[in-house]
């Protein structure tokens, strides 16, 4: 694991972001297993198994990396779990790079945790991990997912065919350089790690 490098808990103005543990699997499956949040995806929404797998990777990638994507929470009620998200290490195809993911409870949309989350992430992908890019991989249907990494700067810049028979999934980057140069324009930085 790198030194730390990253903390397992950083807040925004109104998220608490925590690694996740084996507890968490429940609210997982409640997200993740939710036709409403699974709409756009064409596997649909996931098991009680499919959850556990998806937690233990996350859970592991924690462990290895020292970073990974968080449990998302109202920092006012740090046990009201609005959703997931940030970045992990992923692999598109023939292409790897840093997924940044997000997907809410569905009372959570519309409020802009997903954008807060995100600014998180593309904080600690840049600035503390130091990377390069950030790679955000959605359908190209899901007009509200792919309007929130535009407005993030993402831009389109290939595709996935991840589902044989349908459309290939679209895939989105920001570069390190289009990322300081756009907060250079703006430099307001509300994350802090603890």
């Amino acid at each position: 694991m790198p030194d730390a490098l990253s903390s397992a808990t950083t807040l925004t103005a109104r998220l608490l972001l925590r690694a996740p543990t084996a507890a968490d699997l429940d609210v997982t499956h409640l997200i993740h297993g939710d036709p409403q949040t699974q709409r756009y995806n064409p596997a649909g929404p996931d098991s009680r198994e499919s959850c556990q797998h998806r937690l233990q990777g996350w859970i592991q990638h924690w462990q290895e990396q020292g970073f990974g994507y968080w449990v998302v929470c109202d920092r006012a009620q740090p046990e009201r779990v609005l959703g997931f998200g940030g970045v992990m290490h992923s692999r598109f195809g023939e292409r790897t790079g840093l997924n940044l993911y997000f997907r809410f409870a569905v009372d959570a949309w519309g409020q802009g945790y997903a954008s807060e989350m995100a600014d998180a992430a593309l904080h600690l992908a840049f600035r503390v991990l130091g990377k390069e890019q950030v790679i955000g991989l959605v359908r190209p249907d899901n007009q509200p997912s792919r309007r929130a990494l535009e407005r993030l700067g993402l831009t389109l810049d290939g595709e996935l065919d991840d589902f044989p028979g349908l459309a290939p999934s679209l895939l989105y980057s920001l570069s390190a350089e289009r990322y300081f140069a756009a907060k250079a324009t703006s430099p307001t930085d509300t994350v802090r790690s603890l």
